[in-house]
């Protein structure tokens, strides 16, 4: 491995820095995200509805969502490289999950959101924020987050 680090010098400044980067957007990106998320999202066993959209073309959503999973592959990507690889593998591979759209990401999301670490960590930067702790499914919600 560092014969081949030597020989590639260049490619080996380039995957660092890109490591340093992304590291650097995962953490100041994931706190941002966390508390933004509305106390109640993962409350019930589909995501909310998004209206944000509604009002431009379809070509512009279909454009939009094409950019943002394209930018969230590569964060996965990026990130399993970074598995053996200098950097913050996981956390950008999440980020980059959270970027794309498939069948079955809202659910996985959750299953990851409901672990007791995570959700912890979550509530804790929340706590922090002044926002209140993220409620899932089957839990009371907190005073003032119910749906009009």
């Amino acid at each position: 491995m560092l014969g081949w680090i030597q020989t590639h010098e260049a490619a080996s400044l380039w995957i660092a820095g890109a490591s340093l980067v992304t590291f650097v957007a995962v953490l100041a990106i994931v706190p941002w995200v966390v508390v933004r998320i509305p106390a109640d999202y993962f409350a019930g066993r589909r995501r909310p509805e998004k209206k944000k959209l509604r009002h431009h073309s379809p070509v512009t959503r279909l454009l939009l969502l094409i950019v943002k999973n394209l930018i969230g592959g590569v964060f996965v990507l990026a990130g399993i490289v970074m598995l053996v690889l200098p950097g913050q593998g996981v956390l950008t591979i999440m980020l980059g999950i959270a970027l794309m759209n498939f069948p079955g990401k809202f659910q996985l999301e959750r299953w990851i959101v409901s672990r007791g670490p995570t959700l912890y960590f979550i509530n804790r930067l929340r706590r922090r924020r002044g926002r209140p702790a993220l409620v899932l499914e089957g839990e009371p919600k907190p005073a003032g987050t119910e749906s009009v």
